[in-house]
């Protein structure tokens, strides 16, 4: 997986671009992006701002390469990682060409959602609108947010989705294959996103620490590779430590006996293992780091700019 992206030397006739997909907290980014793609690239959770930094997802339609960031839900920051992950969101919207507002059509047009269709009137984009999860909802009322949207920011485009059932996707993906610019691409064709493979990794085992514990656990626990063995009989050894802020959390993620944290480390292992298509071996430590979301290195592990 490429961490540097560079055009391909193909430009006959391809288009290549980056579409911000944006929204509060949960309104269904990750899913929608893992949907569009085809494979897990952004993790999943009930838990509100699971996903931190911009996770870039690569569908390639006819001759066209589409580049999605999913970026992390927008929402009132109170704390620095809040922070950091808005400033992220917002910055990935304003590098892409095309920005897709993601809007949970069940919760409608209120709070975040709201804040951020107000904000989104300044950036000089081509905008989309999506209203997702439109098996739960009249068509009443999707007409009417559609409607509602539409007054507050000009959209040039409005698609009704489900992000988990895929409906409305393939008309999303058709229409951006001839939207985005032409160029040549910027991935290999076979690359599916530009995350590294150790990070994924780690962000594979927070989703689903977060799936088990995420009534009891703060958002701010954080997974980091601290080994990777490949072995000689094709298997590979993942040393994974869980950072969390209170000695409390600690006993949490342990459980009794040890269960949850080998319940998590079977989850994370299982995915990992169809992921990679050869066995792993998987270790899970914890480790109580009382400041670790003042310190800037942490930020940097997670691919985000240190808030002053």
């Amino acid at each position: 997986m490429s961490e540097n992206p560079g055009p391909e030397d193909h430009t006959d006739g391809t288009r290549a671009g980056f579409v911000a997909l944006i929204g509060a907290p949960n309104a269904g980014k990750s899913t929608l992006l893992n949907q569009l793609v085809g494979t897990k690239v952004s993790i999943v959770s009930h838990k509100v701002q699971t996903t931190r930094t911009v996770v870039r997802g690569i569908v390639m339609r006819e001759q066209s390469q589409i580049i999605f960031a999913d970026t992390p839900g927008i929402f009132q920051p109170r704390r620095r990682l809040d922070r950091a992950m808005v400033d992220a969101a917002w910055g990935g919207a304003k590098d892409a060409d095309i920005v897709c507002l993601l809007i949970d059509a069940e919760r409608g047009i209120r709070g975040d959602a709201e804040r951020i269709l107000e904000n989104l009137r300044s950036v000089k984009l081509p905008k989309i609108l999506l209203l997702n999860k439109i098996d739960r909802v009249p068509v009443e009322s999707l007409l009417a947010l559609a409607k509602q949207a539409n007054e507050v920011v000009p959209f040039e485009h409005t698609f009704m989705i489900s992000a988990l059932k895929g409906n409305g996707c393939e008309d999303f993906l058709n229409h951006l294959a001839s939207a985005v610019p032409l160029g040549p691409y910027f991935y290999p064709e076979d690359q599916t996103t530009d995350l590294p493979v150790k990070l994924l990794a780690a962000e594979i085992t927070r989703e689903k620490l977060f799936l088990r514990l995420h009534q009891e656990l703060p958002y701010s626990a954080h997974v980091e590779v601290e080994g990777w063995e490949e072995r000689r009989d094709g298997s590979v050894k993942i040393d994974q430590v869980i950072y969390i802020q209170r000695s409390a959390h600690k006993k949490i993620v342990i459980g009794k006996k040890g269960e949850t944290i080998k319940a998590i480390s079977s989850a994370a292992r299982a995915e990992l293992t169809e992921m990679l298509g050869r066995k792993v071996h998987l270790f899970l430590f914890v480790k109580v780091r009382e400041n670790w979301i003042d310190d800037p290195e942490r930020y940097h592990e997670m691919g985000l700019n240190y808030p002053s």
